[in-house]
């Protein structure tokens, strides 16, 4: 009996580990599928929603220009398309590195053409746009600072990918240097259109503006091979300020943190991005000691959200209500960013009264799978070691096929990391 216990004891230690790993990677495999035939449109751009079939019913023209079902475009379906596309291309780079099929490097340039296109849409210069509508033009007149970083984090990785032909990377660098300049221009905020003039910024002392301008910067200089930028680069680092008063050197060795809910990694995730790139550029040793001791931070914090996956429960019925036209009715017209995010915020509050499914899938798939991304983000083969086993479990715990937000694209893009970590 001592025997058949150890027997049995040894290999569940031994095959459990193998077969939690192979369910996801079937899993995240069944997500690239999802991604490809239901959330990527006819642009090359990731859309939030759809249902099983993939069908959605885009803001019209019209809609875009009056700002329905509000001037954000926050809960329509083309909400986050640069953003998605951009953190997205990371998993999109590294699956072509791993099957090298032409197949994969043609998805990869469809994100890129996505991302390009949102940066031609506006007559204003520097404007990084959310998303289309049916016309492949109209849009909502704002982005944002979490639109604008994965933009330019995702056109670096697809220039530095071996993807790109030298007529793209002339192309992505034209875009990248004056999308960048216009944003210094403005003192460091997004362009937006009039009324609403601009709406964000890189600039500040939280963890995610410091990583998002350092990014900025250290890529200006790897592209334009000016010297001016690596000079606003370094001194930029040992700029202090804050609660703490801490360089922004020493705010991004500290890494993520939370700030405006008890967890966001989806959002924090873009500056744990714009830090790993950072990470990869730097040639000083001590720089980019920090730069790791940041992303082990962020990892170890963002490990905290990995049980959240255990909440989701794929057999879950609750509503998703599609027609997100139903918050009309409580539209009016904005003019400032503040109404326009007013307008949005009760909208969503009596939203989430007939679309219980929203706030299930945004808190339970979402989060733990953004904060999958980010642990496989991390250097640290020890740290990422002590967490695997948790981003393999969520990458294996829902049924893609049954999700109706995109917002799963992280478990993907994880699984391509551990897959390159072996």
């Amino acid at each position: 009996m001592k025997r058949r216990l150890f027997v049995t004891t040894t290999l569940a230690t031994v095959l459990t580990p193998r077969l939690q790993a192979d369910g996801a990677e079937a899993a995240a495999e069944l997500a690239h599928r999802e991604i490809w035939r239901r959330f990527i449109d006819a642009y090359g751009i990731m859309i939030d929603f759809a249902d099983m079939d993939g069908r959605v019913s885009l803001p019209t023209p019209e809609e875009c220009r009056e700002g329905k079902p509000n001037a954000l475009g926050w809960w329509a379906p083309i909400e986050n398309g640069a953003m998605f596309n951009g953190l997205y291309m990371d998993g999109a780079v590294k699956r072509w590195k791993r099957t090298r099929s032409a197949e994969d490097a043609g998805k990869a340039r469809r994100l890129m053409e996505g991302l390009l296109l949102l940066n031609s849409i506006s007559e204003v210069k520097g404007f990084v746009g959310r998303g289309v509508s049916t016309d492949g033009k109209s849009h909502y007149p704002m982005g944002s600072n979490d639109q604008t970083l994965p933009w330019f984090l995702g056109l670096w990785r697809y220039r530095e990918s071996g993807i790109a032909t030298e007529e793209e990377r002339a192309r992505i660098d034209k875009h990248w240097v004056e999308t960048a300049e216009e944003i210094i221009r403005l003192g460091w905020k997004m362009p937006a259109e009039a009324p609403f003039g601009t709406r964000g910024s890189f600039e500040g002392f939280h963890f995610e503006e410091a990583a998002r301008k350092l990014f900025t910067l250290k890529v200006l200089h790897q592209v334009t091979g000016a010297t001016k930028w690596q000079e606003l680069y370094l001194a930029e680092l040992e700029k202090r300020g804050g609660e703490k008063n801490l360089s922004k050197r020493e705010i991004c060795a500290a890494g993520m943190a939370f700030f405006y809910a008890k967890t966001h990694n989806w959002t924090s995730c873009t500056a744990v991005g714009a830090l790993r790139g950072l990470w990869e550029l730097e040639t000083d040793p001590a720089l980019k000691t920090g730069f790791a001791d940041g992303l082990a931070a962020s990892a170890r914090l963002a490990a905290e959200s990995l049980p959240l996956a255990g909440q989701w429960d794929n057999a879950d019925t609750s509503r998703f209500e599609m027609d997100w036209r139903v918050m009309s009715g409580e539209w009016k017209p904005q003019q400032t960013e503040q109404e326009a995010q007013a307008l949005a915020l009760a909208q969503l509050k009596n939203f989430l009264k007939v679309a219980p499914r929203r706030s299930k899938e945004t808190a339970f798939v979402r989060e733990p799978t953004a904060a999958a991304w980010i642990v496989s983000l991390c250097p640290d083969a020890e740290v990422l070691g002590q967490h695997r086993a948790g981003v393999e479990k969520v990458v294996a715990s829902y049924d893609y096929a049954r999700l109706y937000y995109s917002q799963f694209f992280w478990a993907e893009m994880a699984w391509e990391r551990l897959k390159d970590r072996p």
